[in-house]
C-alpha cells in the first residue's frame, strides 16, 4: 500500500508505470476477459436504452479497480461510470479537491457484448480539473497506452506522435452515435458532411482517441461530456501532439459545462477546422 503521507506529485513518478498498470491488467484478467464471448443473457442489462448496456464485467471490474486504485493512493476517490449510474451525486468528486480516479471499466460495451475486440478499460488520474495521467488498455488485444502530463504518450513502450493529416486526403472523423445527440447537435454534426471530410460513426471512444494519437484517425466530434469516456483519451491525444476544442473554441473541461459538440484532433489546425465545420463555417 502507498504511504498515506505521499503527495500526488510524489505518487506519479513512483507508481504510475508499474502499480496502476498492474491493477488494470489484473482487473481485466479477473473480471473482463473471462466473460468476453461467454456472457449469459442475465449478465447484460440496459441502462438508458438499447445502445446503453452494462454487463457483470463492467460492474465487477469497476469494483476491483476502485479498491485497488484507492489503496495505491490513500485519500483519493473514484468516479466510475457504473457507480455514478447508481449514485449520480458521486460525479461531483471531479470538481473537488481530492485526487480523483476516473474509470470506465469497459468502454465499448456494445462491442464487448457482441464478442468483438474493440473495447478497452480507461483510467485517468486527475486533480482539481487537470488530468495528470491516463491508461488505455485493450484487453482482447493486450495493448496498453499510457500518457503522463508533460512526459509524452506511449503504446506498449513506444512513443506516440499523432502527426498531421495527409494533404489532399479526406479528413477522417469519427462522430457521436445519433442516439446521444440533441437536434441542435445533429445539425452541428451535419457540418462534417462537407467536401474533403469523411465522417463515420464512432466505436469505443477510448480506442478512437488512441487512433488519433497513432495518426490513424484525424479527429473525433463528440456530443456528450461523461468524463470517463474522455479524460484518458484527451490526455493521450495531447501528449501525442494533438489538441481538443469545444464549439466555443476553448479546450474541453472534464468538470463539464462545455459547448458541444467538441473535437479532439491530431493537431491544432485540424481541431480548428473541425470546430469551424461544426459551427457552420468552411
Amino acid at each position: 500500500m502507498n504511504d498515506s503521507n505521499e503527495t500526488i506529485e510524489e505518487f506519479l513518478p513512483e507508481h504510475a508505470c508499474d502499480d496502476v498498470e498492474e491493477a488494470i491488467r489484473k482487473a481485466a484478467a479477473a473480471e473482463i476477459l473471462p466473460r468476453w464471448r461467454r456472457l449469459a443473457a442475465h449478465e447484460v442489462d440496459q441502462k438508458s436504452g438499447p445502445h446503453d448496456l452494462v454487463t457483470d464485467a463492467d460492474r465487477k471490474a469497476e469494483l476491483y479497480l476502485t479498491e485497488a486504485l484507492v489503496a495505491l493512493l490513500p485519500g483519493s476517490v473514484v468516479v466510475g461510470e457504473e457507480a455514478v449510474h447508481t449514485n449520480p451525486v458521486s460525479y461531483e468528486a471531479i470538481r473537488g479537491d481530492a485526487p480523483v480516479w476516473i474509470v470506465d471499466p469497459v468502454d465499448g460495451t456494445r462491442q464487448f457484448v457482441r464478442g468483438e475486440a474493440g473495447f478497452c478499460t480507461l483510467v485517468a488520474l486527475a486533480h482539481r480539473g487537470t488530468v495528470l495521467a491516463s491508461w488505455t488498455y485493450a484487453p482482447a488485444l493486450d495493448r496498453l497506452a499510457v500518457a503522463r502530463r508533460g512526459k509524452g504518450a506511449h503504446l506498449d513502450g513506444e512513443r506516440l506522435l499523432a502527426g498531421v493529416p495527409e494533404p489532399g486526403r479526406d479528413l477522417r472523423v469519427a462522430t457521436s452515435h445519433p442516439d446521444y445527440t440533441t437536434d441542435e447537435q445533429k445539425d452541428a454534426l451535419l457540418g462534417l458532411r462537407a467536401d474533403g471530410v469523411a465522417p463515420r460513426p464512432c466505436g469505443s471512444a477510448g480506442l478512437e482517441y488512441l487512433a488519433i494519437a497513432r495518426g490513424e484517425l484525424d479527429a473525433v466530434a463528440f456530443s456528450w461530456e461523461a468524463a470517463w469516456d474522455h479524460a484518458a483519451g484527451l490526455l493521450l491525444v495531447e501528449e501525442a501532439g494533438g489538441a481538443h476544442l469545444t464549439l466555443a473554441g476553448a479546450p474541453f473541461r472534464i468538470q463539464g459545462g462545455n459547448a458541444l459538440p467538441f473535437t479532439a484532433a491530431r493537431d491544432a489546425a485540424t481541431a480548428r477546422r473541425v470546430v469551424g465545420l461544426l459551427s457552420g463555417g468552411a
